[in-house]
């Protein structure tokens, strides 16, 4: 981490649930994409509160409510020379965590996650059978919508603009034949369990359930196995995957991962250290790396 950041203090715990998860976020996706467009000339707080129209004690608090850092920091946090710092050890990530034992059901990162993999036909017929449950809840990223099955998580995405209908679409697309049923009282615990750190518990587990292709699911498990504050190649992957050949197939299925955020697509950069593409936009790719950054500063 830059020397910047190194004089940033966060409490412990410091992460709440927002009141008005919707308009804060939309406020600080503003934010990121203000100083995602102008990071090399790293704009001052003034610049940045004269965007938003508010006042520098606004933002302020405002973005260290949301992320637990400054909008100093977490400018520092996501420029592009500290995507390339991460990539910096991308060739051993994905080689520690299989040599240690986690391509199974174990510690898989940082949330804590164990999964399992429904079968091919399962997948090939839509869903069929399947009880998928849903509800909407808030994130530190926007409106969230979780998909959830007996079995465990099934998916997990966002809300753009206000437009619930077209958030769901988007997973029940790709299990035409489930039926849904919406019920947040069953997802609600689970979007506790994911978006509030201290939740994030060994002994507790969080289930995931993955459902595609077997090379999505073995793409898939891979990205279950990048640390936070890491990050990795499609190259990476294909190659740990033992197909080397294969990163455009690699790049598609990165994109397909229906679990956002518990599956870290977002961790998978371009060789060159640019973002790339992410299937919920790049301005939240940058916020989740940024809050990831957060987290891990506040408990170093």
């Amino acid at each position: 981490m830059l020397d910047t950041l190194r004089d940033i203090t966060i409490e412990p715990g410091h992460f709440t649930m927002p009141e008005e998860p919707q308009t804060d976020y939309e406020r600080v996706r503003r934010i990121i994409a203000f100083i995602s467009e102008r990071w090399r000339d790293q704009p001052s707080l003034e610049a940045i509160a004269d965007h938003v129209g508010l006042s520098t004690t606004h933002v302020h608090h405002l973005f260290r409510r949301w992320a637990g850092l400054s909008p100093k920091a977490f400018l520092q946090a996501i420029t592009l020379d500290n995507a390339k710092a991460l990539l910096a050890s991308s060739a051993s990530v994905l080689d520690a965590t299989y040599e240690v034992g986690l391509s199974g059901p174990a510690r898989l990162h940082d949330l804590f996650v164990t999964h399992e993999a429904m079968t091919p036909g399962d997948f090939k017929a839509g869903g069929a059978g399947l009880t998928m449950r849903y509800g909407f809840h808030p994130s530190p990223f926007g409106e969230a919508v979780l998909v959830a099955t007996e079995r465990g998580l099934a998916g997990l995405g966002f809300v753009d603009n206000g437009d619930r209908e077209a958030a769901l679409a988007d997973m029940t697309r790709r299990w035409p034949k489930a039926s849904y049923v919406k019920d947040e009282a069953a997802t609600e615990p689970l979007a506790q369990r994911i978006f509030n750190p201290t939740q994030w518990q060994a002994e507790q587990p969080l289930r995931v359930v993955l459902i595609g292709t077997d090379f999505e699911v073995r793409v898939w498990q891979t990205l279950l196995r990048i640390p936070r504050d890491k990050a990795t190649t499609y190259s990476d992957i294909a190659r740990h995957i033992g197909k080397p050949a294969a990163c455009r197939a690699v790049g598609a299925a990165v994109g397909k991962n229906p679990i956002s955020f518990v599956v870290p697509c977002h961790r998978v950069l371009g060789r060159s250290g640019a973002l790339t593409g992410y299937h919920w936009g790049l301005t939240r790719k940058q916020a989740i790396l940024g809050w990831e950054a957060g987290r891990s500063m506040g408990e170093g």
